[in-house]
């Protein structure tokens, strides 16, 4: 588990690269905007496998990289540094940690309510209408009426059914994303594929869900969990660690104490 500290960092720091600019191109086939009114932008960079490529999504001063993958179809990504304008760059590897920049654009988001980011599939929460645990969600919460009684049917299920993956955690690569329905199937994930299981379950409910990097009072180690917005405001959930005081035969609460928990990173 120690290793997604590392992993984390490596994923969504960008202070220790160096950027040189060569040649930025201009075509914005790269760059797709048409569902900025939902608080995202996909991206469909033609990956060259040879070569490390990262996406930087940067406002002010706070920035969020991401790893692009050679053969992948266009995949969104979050604004999710409030209104204003965002700076889009692809950057490919030139040597050890330098880094030259390929495609930059700037985009303006402009949203009455940002709850709307978070009904969104992204790169790291993944799902489509006909994923088995968008299905699973939707047969969970048929006879549910309220939002309160849809989170609860996802959560009981998830930490009933999903357990740590204690392997995983040892062995994890410096690119690993969860896959919702990987996590689903194989019922086993650490606690970035809960967080992503739990938030692509929910948003396909229309129900906003945060996934949440950073520490927690409940873990000794980096850590991923949820936000939920329920009955007008974001209540704190982590599945993670409820399906281990679970198994453990402990008690545990849906709602988690929000000072428990300190975040690094939200999308």
């Amino acid at each position: 588990m120690r290793k997604f500290i590392l992993l984390i960092a490596a994923f969504v720091l960008f202070a220790s690269i160096n950027v040189t600019v060569a040649q930025a191109s201009e075509a914005d086939t790269w760059l797709d905007t048409t569902k900025l009114n939902n608080g995202i932008v996909a991206i469909n960079y033609p990956v060259n496998a040879k070569v490390k490529t990262k996406l930087m999504i940067a406002k002010g001063q706070t920035n969020y990289t991401y790893n692009l993958t050679s053969g992948k179809t266009a995949e969104q990504f979050p604004l999710q540094l409030g209104n204003g304008q965002y700076t889009i760059s692809v950057l490919e590897n030139a040597s050890a940690n330098k880094y030259k920049l390929v495609a930059k654009d700037t985009v303006t988001l402009n949203l009455k309510d940002n709850k709307v980011l978070y009904l969104n599939s992204i790169q790291n929460i993944n799902w489509t209408d006909t994923s088995k645990a968008i299905l699973k969600a939707k047969e969970l919460t048929k006879n549910k009426k309220t939002d309160s009684e849809k989170v609860k049917a996802v959560y009981d299920y998830i930490i009933t059914n999903i357990n740590y993956d204690n392997q995983l955690a040892a062995n994890l690569s410096v690119d690993y994303l969860p896959s919702i329905d990987r996590t689903f199937q194989s019922k086993k994930d650490i606690c970035y594929g809960y967080a992503a299981l739990f938030a692509g379950m929910l948003r396909s409910l229309d129900i906003p869900t945060k996934l949440m990097m950073g520490e927690s009072t409940y873990v000794d180690v980096y850590h991923a969990w949820n936000e939920v917005y329920l009955d007008g405001k974001w209540v704190v959930v982590d599945t993670t660690v409820d399906a281990g005081l679970k198994k453990g035969n402990k008690k545990y609460d849906l709602i988690k104490d929000a000072s428990k928990y300190t975040v690094a990173k939200q999308y």
